[in-house]
C-alpha cells in the first residue's frame, strides 16, 4: 500500500488520521504528507521517541511503561488511541519497536508493534524486520501503511 493509496482511501472514506511514532520518529507521517492534498486527511503526528513522552504526549499509562517497557502490543494500542484523541482524528496509528542494533528491554532488534484504533475497532500487528536501523524503520512504515489499507478495506485482511 502506497501513501498515495492510503490518502485516497482516507479521502474516499471521509476520514482523518493521526500518528504516534516511536522508532519511526515521524517517518509514517512524513510519508503520508508527501501526497498532494494530504492536509485534508492527515491531522498530525506525535513523535514520542523518549519513553516518558509516550506517557506525557500520547497518554500511554506510565505504570504499563514501567512494568512492561515501551515495546509491546498494549503500548502500541495506547499510542494509537492517544494520537486519535489528542489530534482529533478518526483513526490513530501507533508504532513502537526496536530498530537496533541492540535489544531494548529484552526485545530483539527488528521487532515492531503497529496498532490502529478507529471507527472499525482496534487492530494490532507485530512484524519482525531484518537489516539495519534504516531497513527496520522502513519496514515499520510499510507495515503501518498496509494495516491502514486493511482497516479501510482496500487490502484483504
Amino acid at each position: 500500500m502506497t501513501p498515495h493509496r492510503v490518502v485516497a482511501a482516507l479521502r474516499a472514506a471521509g476520514e482523518t488520521i493521526a500518528t504516534a511514532e516511536s522508532l519511526t520518529a515521524g517517518l509514517l507521517t512524513a510519508a503520508l504528507t508527501t501526497v498532494p492534498g494530504a492536509s485534508a486527511v492527515v491531522r498530525g503526528g506525535l513523535v514520542v521517541y523518549a519513553t516518558d513522552l509516550k506517557a506525557t504526549l500520547a497518554g500511554v499509562d506510565p505504570a504499563l511503561l514501567a512494568e512492561r517497557g515501551a515495546v509491546n502490543a498494549e503500548v502500541a494500542v495506547q499510542l494509537a488511541a492517544g494520537a486519535r484523541e489528542r489530534c482529533g482524528a478518526d483513526i490513530g496509528v501507533g508504532l513502537t519497536g526496536v530498530a537496533g542494533p541492540d535489544p531494548q528491554d529484552g526485545v530483539a532488534p527488528g521487532t515492531v508493534h503497529i496498532a490502529l484504533v478507529g471507527p472499525r475497532g482496534t487492530r494490532h500487528e507485530v512484524i519482525t524486520a531484518g537489516g539495519d536501523r534504516e531497513a527496520v524503520r522502513a519496514a515499520a512504515v510499510v507495515g503501518a501503511l498496509a494495516l491502514i489499507g486493511v482497516d479501510l478495506g482496500t487490502l484483504p485482511g
